[in-house]
């Protein structure tokens, strides 16, 4: 029993071993074009002009927060003059600590390649930790130009953080859902608009109406139009401001003193407590600095926010605050009213908890740095937090129902997604049992090509054995195609597809992975199957021009350089990562005729492999897609079985299906289908 035990875990072993050589990870495929990313250089003339335009994108909220903080802070009226100078005080430190110091000069930089957001830093953080919950990284994704990340040293304290967050899945899926709930709380804050007078919306449609109108042009032309607007109010609010300071009270100056944050605490109690739901419409709009960062580079955003914004809103409130400690009755006049935006602290908050990782991973900022950054942020979030809670009856309710739903719809996709793809890893076909089967894979090989999609990077899919065992016959020649989504904001055209051979040639079988990142659009993608057709063509060229070079008794090989320039052009307008696969080089044994006989028996082994790729393209191409449908077993309970029997059902039914997204003719679509119980 004992023996027979060991032989098997050697077969076991055995098996195993050959399977991880017959299909190895696509290092040398993704090699030779990392160039790591390098932030555009921008002449001061440039930066100046981006600055100017990022104040019609990016600062219109906290342009127009002037318009209502006082009349929200003071809903019943100003019972003491002195309370005027200590929401003013609240105002001036919130602006200062929350847009200026945690966002302009700290999170601003913590953005990815120039992309800001919640799912920026979710991105950051997958890269330089093992954190997303889909597990398909593989180290050919970090020789993309995007795809930057920092190693290291063992006993650093950026490591243990690192292998902290790797330990446990409940870790990981915290943080995701961190990441969504910021997410849906900034889609249930952006649905609502402030409830102000008739005509002020019949403004607001007229210019939501231009906007959208104009939206096709693209940032450029949107900020162009509405920069000199946007700051000829900051520039007019901040010369009201400072003609009421000089006209009514400048003893309000005072109110840079943080001392008077103490005394109206202590004189309002609860009251003052409940005040801080109005003094947060202050800061709204704090959070589309980052978010927006896309069309602006940092810099141009720091100049407008800190020469600009900042000193004109600093006037527009203080003069504001001189008028009304002289008219105190007039504050519900002065201003228009909104609905307490609940969602907006969430937002900042849960920013705050995902720059700590950021700052010790991505950084390598000192703990003690980290700890001065979260407290002062939590200093200021965590009580205007508490204080929004208790206007949730006054409108408060409405962004917190709409971000809930819009969490849960993302959490059961998100889950319904992780158990296909489990189901994928689980149940697909050795490598080695493919292989066995001898070159026709134990049927009639017809002329063509047959694309078959997966999930998965490596190893072949369970709908391939499904579909193989079920027909009697395979396209000569079968590509998997793998669609991969990196968390990069963008892969480059030319690094999108890598290709690789699997098992001997006369198989006919590759891989292909398309690699994407969050932002890229598939609608550039509408000849997908041409795409794929001249990365597959292009790497067989690659692949025998590098077999054939050896001209000296070292082990060399062309550099990609001189292989390219070998390549026709037509060919190099494909998208394809230059790089080919691992073989065996055997040395030249001498130089002279063996090069020239080397060249024609590589320029017609290349010819003869290409018209053979040509012909079955001819023949047909056919895209075998797997229809995975996940189902709750019997015995689960009612709400697992409403989630994933009905809502992610219906989620599924509604959403494009690869075969829409790449445009995939109709005719060539084979669909195959199955059933998950989970």
């Amino acid at each position: 029993m004992a023996s027979g035990s060991v032989d098997e875990e050697t077969n076991k072993g055995s098996m195993w071993e050959l399977d991880q050589n017959l299909d190895q990870p696509m290092d040398e495929e993704a090699g030779r074009l990392r160039n790591m990313y390098r932030e555009k250089k921008f002449s001061a003339i440039l930066v100046m002009r981006l600055a100017f335009q990022s104040l019609g994108v990016v600062f219109g909220d906290l342009g127009t927060s002037p318009l209502y903080v006082f009349y929200n802070t003071f809903p019943r009226g100003i019972e003491d003059a002195e309370d005027v100078i200590g929401a003013l005080s609240l105002i001036i430190y919130s602006l200062t600590l929350i847009p200026l110091l945690k966002y302009v000069f700290v999170v601003l930089r913590a953005n990815d390649n120039g992309q800001g957001g919640t799912f920026a830093l979710y991105s950051l953080l997958c890269r330089h930790a093992k954190v997303n919950t889909i597990p398909n990284q593989h180290r050919t994704d970090e020789q993309l130009t995007t795809y930057s990340r920092h190693t290291y040293a063992e006993n650093s304290l950026a490591a243990k953080v690192k292998r902290w967050l790797e330990l446990h899945a409940y870790k990981k899926n915290a943080l995701l859902i961190l990441v969504l709930v910021g997410t849906c709380m900034a889609i249930g804050d952006g649905i609502l608009t402030p409830v102000i007078s008739d005509i002020a919306v019949l403004f607001a449609v007229v210019i939501l109406v231009g906007l959208f109108s104009m939206q096709h042009y693209g940032a450029d032309k949107v900020g162009w139009l509405f920069a000199p607007i946007v700051l000829l109010w900051f520039l007019l609010i901040g010369a009201i401001g400072a003609v009421n300071i000089w006209k009514h009270d400048s003893s309000v100056l005072k109110a840079f003193n943080p001392v008077y944050i103490y005394r109206y605490f202590r004189r309002g109690k609860r009251e003052s407590w409940m005040s801080l739901g109005g003094i947060l419409l202050s800061i709204t709009g704090t959070e589309a600095l980052f978010a927006d960062l896309c069309h602006f580079p940092v810099l141009a955003v720091q100049i407008a926010f800190t020469l600009i914004v900042f000193p004109c809103l600093l006037l527009a409130y203080t003069g504001q605050a001189a008028y009304l400690v002289h008219n105190t009755e007039h504050v519900s006049d002065a201003f228009y009213r909104s609905i307490p935006g609940t969602a907006v602290v969430i937002v900042m908050v849960v920013t705050t908890f995902l720059m700590i990782p950021i700052m010790l991973l991505v950084w390598r900022s000192h703990w003690i740095l980290v700890s001065i950054f979260t407290a002062l942020s939590l200093l200021v979030e965590l009580p205007y937090l508490s204080a929004v809670l208790f206007k949730i009856d006054q409108g408060g309710w409405v962004p917190l129902v709409i971000a809930a739903a819009f969490l849960i719809i993302m959490y059961i996709w998100h889950y319904g997604t992780v158990k296909r793809y489990e189901f994928e890893m689980h149940s697909k076909v050795s490598m080695a049992w493919i292989l066995g089967l001898g070159p026709s894979l134990g049927l009639v090989r017809v002329p063509g090509i047959g694309f078959v999609y997966t999930e998965l990077a490596s190893g072949v899919p369970h709908i391939f054995s499904h579909f193989i065992t079920n027909l009697p016959a395979i396209h000569s020649v079968v590509v998997f195609v793998c669609v991969k989504y990196l968390p990069v904001y963008t892969v480059p055209v030319e690094e999108r597809f890598l290709v690789k051979r699997i098992g001997p040639k006369n198989f006919h079988m590759f891989r292909c992975v398309a690699r994407y990142g969050y932002k890229d659009l598939h609608k550039k993608d509408d000849d997908f199957e041409k795409m794929l057709f001249d990365s597959l063509s292009l790497f067989v060229q690659l692949e025998t021009m590098m077999e054939g070079y050896s001209d000296s008794d070292e082990y060399s090989l062309l550099t990609q350089q001189q292989m390219m320039e070998n390549v026709d052009d037509d060919m190099l307008s494909s998208n394809v990562d230059y790089s080919c696969s691992s073989y065996d080089i055997q040395p030249a044994q001498s130089q002279g005729s063996n090069i020239v006989r080397s060249s024609s028996q590589t320029s017609q082994t290349n010819s003869d492999e290409l018209e053979y790729l040509n012909r079955c393209k001819e023949a047909g191409v056919v895209h075998i897609l797997g229809n995975t449908m996940v189902r709750a077993r019997r015995e689960s309970g009612i709400v697992k079985r409403i989630a994933v029997d009905y809502i992610y059902a219906f989620l599924r039914r509604i959403c494009r299906e690869n075969s829409v997204i790449f445009n995939v003719p109709h005719e060539s679509l084979l669909n195959v289908g199955q059933i998950y119980y989970i």
